[in-house]
């Protein structure tokens, strides 16, 4: 007696439920990714070899242009506010609480605060700013008060202070941010690089290369 034949049918797949599940990754990944915002200042970095992270909250950013121009940025606004309010107080400058707190940047003197904060903020990079004067042979380091300043404060919170230099800048304006901190015993910061593979061959590629032989 001859075996019946089942009936051969095309396999069909629905794949609906695998075309949302992409789609939601997506949506989650576009939703969740922190995009690297634009410098306010055009800085050119030296390359390191680094691997470590610049950290992204409380973050105090001392940073210095190719011409030695110091300029300070920070996140926190509510310390912003704190500091506006302080600078009101105990120098008699009057400025516009709402402007410094929603500035990217500050890159004036305390004389120039004023005028910097009514620039429009479209304009701040386009146009020459004089930055916080750093350079203690041309007259005071206003640097060491704006670090008191933030050293007030962050009593009893931790600043993650961070340095960026271009890759043009002179010594003597890395050494008048370097003694700004020291006065206000900020004795740990973190330099902003441009970070680089580490050379094939070099002493510290090798060294690598022995941690990891000893790790397995």
């Amino acid at each position: 007696m001859a075996r019946p034949k089942i009936p051969r049918k095309s396999t069909s797949i629905d794949m609906t439920a695998m075309c949302d599940v992409a789609f939601l990754l997506l949506s989650f990944f576009i939703l969740a990714t922190k995009f690297k915002p634009t410098d306010a200042i055009p800085i050119q970095t030296p390359n390191s070899v680094a691997a470590k992270v610049a950290p992204d909250k409380d973050v105090v950013l001392v940073e210095i242009d190719k011409d030695g121009k110091a300029f300070l940025s920070m996140d926190d606004k509510q310390i912003k506010a704190t500091i506006a309010d302080e600078i009101n107080a105990t120098k008699n400058l009057n400025i516009d609480k709402a402007a410094f707190v929603n500035a990217e940047f500050i890159g004036a003197s305390f004389s120039q605060l004023a005028s910097f904060l009514k620039i429009p903020p479209e304009d701040r990079k386009s146009v020459s700013l004089p930055g916080i004067p750093i350079d203690s042979t041309k007259g005071p380091n206003e640097l060491i008060d704006w670090m008191k300043l933030v050293n007030d404060a962050y009593q009893g919170k931790k600043a993650n202070l961070l340095l960026k230099g271009d890759n043009l800048a002179k010594y003597p304006a890395f050494k008048g941010v370097i003694d700004a901190f020291k006065k206000n015993d900020f004795l740990k910061f973190q330099m902003v690089t441009n970070p680089e593979a580490i050379p094939v061959g070099s002493e510290l590629w090798k060294n690598n290369l022995k941690g990891e032989k000893r790790d397995e």
